[in-house]
């Protein structure tokens, strides 16, 4: 009875809510409240979430119904994960690069081999990488350029697009690429681009679809979708904005297929905490 109780509960809840375009799939539990990155696989049907900076380190399983099937200890600190991505082969990477403060000196991308994501508990190789252009640690504030919570792989390589923190440029966003190799890697800087100015403007999560023709930014304010560029100067494409009618604080977002994207949001102020499905143009 309490079941079916809290079900109806939570069916009325949702239906009060208006989510704009965005189609509700699931409310997620309290252990994904501070979801920051949400991937997909082809090897797995699961969709898979992790925690922003303080959470535990974890890399979490979720059924489409947004119930966790599997968890995995990464033996790693989640200092500031900010992001996932994963390559051909189906290894996962989390961007542990979160840089509030633009000070950080241990920028990492961990990476997940696929053998343990059937396992409880996952060992991590290190990418370490630094910014080619950044000299201070923080830089004054009119150069905060440098805090990162987007990324994805694409044809052995990362690309990182950066969060503003500097005041009415919070929509700036700086893609870096440097290899998907251990050891330590310089992030170039490659292209740029300038969303809007206010603080629901900040670049929180990047995705590119499995062909390689659309690349997608999530920020609260909107959804950038680009197409027709040339090689990796993703952002000097063709650019559409899709303006999200539902405003929470986003922070993941990932491609189901070529024209269906899924999005994550944090729970906060009794909003959002939910798994979200976009249908985007088939032209786009």
């Amino acid at each position: 009875m309490k079941k079916t109780l809290s079900f109806f509960t939570f069916l009325v809840l949702m239906s009060c809510q208006n989510f704009g375009q965005l189609k509700l799939l699931a409310d997620l539990p309290n252990e994904l409240k501070e979801v920051s990155g949400t991937q997909v696989l082809k090897s797995s049907n699961l969709i898979w979430m992790i925690n922003d900076g303080g959470n535990k380190p974890k890399l979490y399983g979720v059924s489409k119904k947004g119930k966790i099937k599997k968890e995995i200890n990464i033996e790693a600190k989640n200092t500031d994960w900010e992001d996932l991505t994963s390559d051909e082969k189906g290894n996962i990477y989390i961007g542990n690069f979160g840089n509030n403060t633009n000070a950080r000196k241990n920028l990492r991308i961990l990476k997940i081999d696929k053998k343990y994501l059937s396992k409880k508990k996952a060992e991590v190789e290190e990418i370490e990488f630094k910014y080619e252009n950044q000299y201070e640690f923080p830089p004054k504030k009119e150069g905060l350029f440098f805090d990162t919570e987007a990324f994805f792989y694409f044809k052995s390589h990362f690309y990182v697009f950066t969060k503003s923190r500097v005041e009415g440029k919070h929509g700036k966003t700086f893609l870096y690429k440097f290899p998907a190799q251990k050891g330590k890697q310089i992030a170039i800087l490659i292209d740029e681009f300038e969303n809007c100015n206010d603080l629901e403007c900040w670049i929180t999560s990047a995705a590119i679809s499995d062909n390689g023709e659309k690349v997608v930014l999530l920020s609260q304010k909107n959804i950038l979708i680009f197409t027709d560029f040339k090689g990796g100067q993703f952002l000097s494409g063709k650019v559409k904005k899709i303006a999200l009618k539902h405003q929470t604080q986003k922070e993941g977002i990932c491609f189901k297929n070529i024209n269906t994207l899924l999005i994550t949001d944090e729970k906060a102020h009794g909003e959002g905490g939910n798994l979200y499905e976009l249908k985007i143009d088939g032209d786009h």
